[in-house]
């Protein structure tokens, strides 16, 4: 006879909780990360969009919006001499920021890095610049560069030294952005602190014992094992040269004579000024593609000097060697 299973009261009931539970177990991870999708969305994806959308009309704020095709894109090549002129004063601010910030940021990891009383202390000393608002960077640099009673001036003074009016010269207004920039360097040199921490002690050791010295060490030892840490400040440090804004803007309004005229600026007077929302929307998705380009490079040359740990080259079997060594001699 078939045998007949009846379920008491009590299995019946526990069977459905066992079910939602599982069902809502599975959606538990969703529901977590739905505020970062919901703001990602809202605030990233949807107004990028939308930019390249408004790129191709003439969109003031206030008036009717009309659309022009490409012409803002034509305009800004072939009439508009601002944009080449923002754009080569942002490259050289980049060529001379990016480099300098690298270096700056790792040695100071390096030195934070030493085994000395109170490097805590430098830490947060180090690091309390990134996290001062635009605003108030601005107003302290103010003070430091005025040619009256500014603080860089004097120390210069002290060695005899007569030192330029760092903002109303054009010769050194470009150098005064990128020194201000160079202040507020303290998550990338954390990010290196991070990298040179993660480094092996027997690769100091070992190379100590064959002979190398300091110098021979940051080169063939520290260098190549923070690779993929400076592949990550490197581009992070393009990025940030491309969207320097607020200092120029509350330090110098771009002048003089146009020398600190940022890409950025163009872009927010284009905007906020002149209220051509079109047209500064096209020459954001510009700079997009700039940064873009570079970025790609950067990746694609990675491949030829970024070191990942566990990673090494395929050696070629030694009789396919031999097969090459005897190629040759015949």
């Amino acid at each position: 006879m078939a045998r007949i299973n009846v379920l008491n009261p009590q299995q019946q009931t526990a069977a459905p909780k066992r079910f939602g539970r599982k069902r809502w177990g599975g959606a538990a991870p969703y529901l977590f990360i739905f505020p970062w999708i919901f703001g990602f969305l809202v605030f990233t994806l949807g107004p990028l969009l939308f930019s390249l959308v408004i790129s191709f009309f003439d969109w003031p704020i206030v008036g009717q919006v009309t659309f022009v095709g490409f012409d803002n894109y034509v305009e800004m090549f072939s009439d508009d001499p601002l944009f080449w002129k923002s754009l080569m004063i942002t490259l050289k601010f980049a060529a001379l920021f990016v480099p300098l910030n690298i270096i700056v940021a790792l040695g100071l990891a390096m030195l934070l890095n030493q085994k000395v009383k109170g490097s805590a202390f430098f830490r947060t000393a180090f690091y309390l610049p990134s996290v001062i608002s635009g605003v108030a960077l601005a107003m302290i640099w103010s003070w430091v560069y005025s040619g009256d009673y500014g603080i860089l001036n004097y120390f210069l003074s002290v060695f005899g030294l007569e030192g330029p009016d760092w903002l109303n010269d054009t010769k050194w207004s470009l150098v005064a952005m990128v020194i201000a920039s160079l202040w507020g360097q303290g998550s990338m040199m954390l990010i290196f602190l991070a990298g040179l921490k993660g480094i092996p002690k027997d690769l100091y050791e070992s190379a100590s014992i064959d002979g190398a010295g300091k110098i021979r060490q940051f080169f063939n030892v520290t260098v190549p094992m923070i690779t993929p840490t400076l592949l990550f400040n490197l581009i992070t440090s393009i990025i940030a040269a491309f969207q320097q804004l607020t200092l120029a803007l509350l330090l110098t309004g771009g002048g003089p004579l146009k020398s600190t005229f940022f890409y950025a600026m163009y872009m927010y007077e284009n905007a906020f000024k002149y209220f051509k929302m079109g047209y500064s929307a096209a020459n954001a998705w510009f700079m997009f593609l700039i940064v873009l380009t570079l970025t790609f490079l950067v990746f694609k040359s990675s491949e030829a000097w970024v070191f990942y740990e566990g990673e090494m080259k395929k050696a070629k079997p030694k009789h396919v060697k031999r097969r090459a060594a005897g190629r040759e001699g015949h």
